[in-house]
């Protein structure tokens, strides 16, 4: 998916083309990672488009204060907290529901005939399963498992101290297994 955004018409004063510039060139290379988290933590391919262009935007507003660095794990704690401050926002009851099997059943994959073509069917199981472990876990494992983020940059983004991160990054590799083990037991069965 490509996603490209023109700053130049954005709430954020531009001085110089120079600082333009180099904002496109440190931080645009990271756009399919700040999308990607968006897209995990919302959910939704419309809502994270508009979380990463809203994300986009207070990261140009607020790039002279960065200072160098790693800019991956800049761009995605602005994303984060951009996320964040959206679901706070849109979908309140995300931060307040527990975890239940029953209450999250993930949506029939024929549901949507652009996500079938899109992937196989392991990957839809995957992708449902994923999607069912509730946020706090979720966007650990995103970070770790599909941004490849050492888990001192997962520190930095979250902000949580290296055990809650640890700890969080073990429970939602459990809860994952937990979801997706019925499901390949299901599928064995009916190989034989």
């Amino acid at each position: 998916m490509n996603h490209s955004y023109d700053f130049r018409g954005s709430r954020a004063p531009v001085n110089d083309s120079e600082q333009l510039t180099r904002f496109e060139e440190i931080m645009l290379p990271h756009m399919t990672a700040a999308y990607n988290l968006a897209r995990w933590l919302t959910r939704q391919e419309q809502d994270a488009s508009d979380v990463t262009q809203e994300a986009m935007v207070r990261a140009f507003t607020f790039f002279k204060g960065y200072h160098g660095g790693d800019a991956r794990a800049w761009l995605l704690t602005i994303v984060r907290n951009t996320c964040y401050t959206w679901l706070r926002k849109n979908r309140s009851h995300e931060f307040s529901t527990s975890f239940d099997l029953d209450l999250h059943d993930s949506e029939d994959p024929a549901d949507n005939p652009e996500q079938v073509a899109e992937q196989s069917a392991s990957q839809e199981i995957l992708r449902n399963a994923f999607e069912t472990i509730p946020l706090e876990f979720r966007e650990i494992l995103v970070l770790r498992e599909l941004e490849g983020l050492s888990y001192q940059q997962i520190c930095g983004v979250t902000e949580l101290p290296m055990g809650t991160v640890m700890s969080r990054l073990a429970r939602a590799r459990t809860r994952l297994q937990k979801i997706l083990r019925p499901q390949q037991e299901g599928e064995t069965k009916h190989d034989l």
